[in-house]
Formats: structure tokens, C-alpha cells, sequence
């Protein structure tokens, strides 16, 4: 039996979400038992809870020997804000222990990595059930962390690769947070920031890269119109960036916001999966 704590870092899920994803895995993956906690659905302004509960919350699902993983219910914003404290009151369980989202639950795929805790997988959340094909994509999860490599991206190969949401990464950039990635294949995907935004990730982002072993491009959706065409395209930027930096652009990654969204473990694919 595979058993999966599931909080929210960063903003709440409906008690709603909560059953239909637990719906599917009890009808189709009877070898896996899932946990929302409370604080799933917990809200304080934007936030699920207070920093102190989703803190607290973290903490305990991580330090819990009874769980295999630790899936984060949904992204938005506020991990950034109860993660290094957080990982400070981590024990032994935590290194154990498979960690799966993406969007705002980077910061904490970040920090874990950097530090060598546990599994971080970027992956499908509970809260993707509510998109077009979203059962699709909460299957994938669960097949993954049932133990089954089927649903990674396909370009992973012997290079250690990452998967980040682009703003995301860029704001671990020069934080305790931020891995070292020199080596990597780092892959950013985006949603809802207008094209001379990315651009201006991509400037700020592709200077803290120097040394990976290239770079990837997922998704860009959902751009919001301008009042004025950017004149390039989110390839065409993420080139331009990679140039100015001697950067290895590599193409495209089966990333981003959707439920097309596939897994990245961290490192080397297979060398970091739960057997």
C-alpha cells in the first residue's frame, strides 16, 4: 500500500476537489491510500491557513513515518514564504519520502533538492482534476507514485534534469532556497504573464544558469493580450536569453499548467524514484 499525505503550501482546494480525487484513486488505485489533511481546505485571505498552520501542516505531514509521499494539493503563492523555516524542523521520515506538485510548489521542490531530502517529482496535483482532461492528469500522478515510470517526460535522458515554473525559478534565484543546477537540463514552463514578462524572467533567470547543460522550454499559456504586440514569440525569447548567455537551448518540454503536464523527477531519472 502506497500512502500519500496531501497538503496545501500554498492556497486551499474545496472539500470537493478533495473527494473526487479521492473518488478515482479508491475505483482505480486500490493499492494507494490517500490523506487530505484539514488544512486542505483551510483559507486566510489568498492563503490555505495562516503561515503558521500551512507551516505546521507541512511539517507534519512530512515528519509522519506512516506516509510514503507528500503530494501538494495546489499552487498559486505561499510556499515561498513557510519553506525554510519548515525544512528546518524536518526529521528523518521527510528524507524518505516522495514529494510531488509544481506552479508554487517549487519553492519547496527547490529547497528539498538543495538539500537532499527526500524525492522531489515535479508533477500533476489533486486540484488538476477540475481541468479539461484532469482525471487524466491526477492519473498519471498516482500511477507514478504507485511506483510506475509511465507518464515521464520524454526527453529525459542520463543528464539530471529539473522542472520549474518560470517565475518560480526565478525567484529562487539568489534565495537559500535555490538548488545548484550547473550540470542539469533545467525545464520552465508558464501561465498568465504577458510575453514582456517572460521576457523579463528569462533576463533576470538565464544569468544565475551559467554551467547547466542546457535549457527547455514547456508551455507558455494563456498570455494576456498587451496593448501592444511583443514582436517575439516564447521560443524566439527563450532563445535570445540563452545566446546572451551561451546557454544550450534544447527545445521543448512536455510541461506547463495543464493537464497535458508530465513528470520530472529531480536528478536522474530512475536513479531518485521509489522502488
Amino acid at each position: 500500500m502506497t500512502r500519500i499525505a496531501i497538503c496545501a503550501p500554498s492556497t486551499p482546494i474545496t472539500p470537493e476537489t478533495a473527494a473526487q480525487v479521492s473518488a478515482l484513486a479508491a475505483s482505480e488505485f486500490p493499492g494507494v491510500a490517500l490523506h487530505f489533511h484539514p488544512q486542505c481546505h483551510a483559507q486566510d485571505g489568498h492563503f490555505a491557513g495562516s503561515d503558521r498552520l500551512r507551516r505546521d501542516a507541512l511539517i507534519e505531514c512530512a515528519n509522519d513515518p506512516a506516509f510514503d509521499a507528500v503530494w501538494f494539493a495546489r499552487g498559486g503563492y505561499g510556499a515561498g514564504r513557510i519553506a525554510q523555516e519548515a525544512l528546518e524542523s524536518f526529521e528523518e521520515p521527510a528524507s524518505r519520502k516522495v514529494w510531488m506538485g509544481y506552479s508554487d510548489a517549487g519553492y519547496l521542490l527547490g529547497a528539498l533538492y538543495r538539500h537532499a531530502i527526500g524525492r522531489p517529482v515535479h508533477g500533476p496535483m489533486p486540484v488538476d482534476i477540475g481541468r479539461e482532461g484532469g482525471a487524466d492528469a491526477v492519473r498519471r500522478a498516482l500511477t507514478y507514485l504507485s511506483g510506475d515510470r509511465e507518464g515521464l517526460e520524454p526527453s529525459l535522458d542520463r543528464h539530471p534534469a529539473v522542472a520549474f515554473n518560470l517565475i518560480t525559478l526565478a525567484m529562487l534565484c539568489g534565495t537559500p532556497l535555490m538548488p545548484g543546477l550547473a550540470g542539469h537540463v533545467v525545464m520552465v514552463e508558464e501561465v498568465s504573464e504577458h510575453l514582456y514578462a517572460v521576457d523579463r524572467l528569462f533576463f533576470h533567470l538565464t544569468a544565475h544558469l551559467g554551467g547547466i547543460a542546457g535549457l527547455r522550454l514547456g508551455r507558455v499559456s494563456d498570455v494576456p493580450e498587451n496593448d501592444r504586440p511583443f514582436g517575439a514569440s516564447p521560443e524566439e525569447i527563450a532563445r535570445y536569453w540563452c545566446d546572451r548567455h551561451a546557454i544550450a537551448f534544447l527545445g521543448s518540454a512536455d510541461i506547463g499548467h495543464d493537464a497535458a503536464n508530465r513528470i520530472v523527477p529531480f536528478g536522474v531519472a530512475g536513479q531518485n524514484e521509489r522502488q
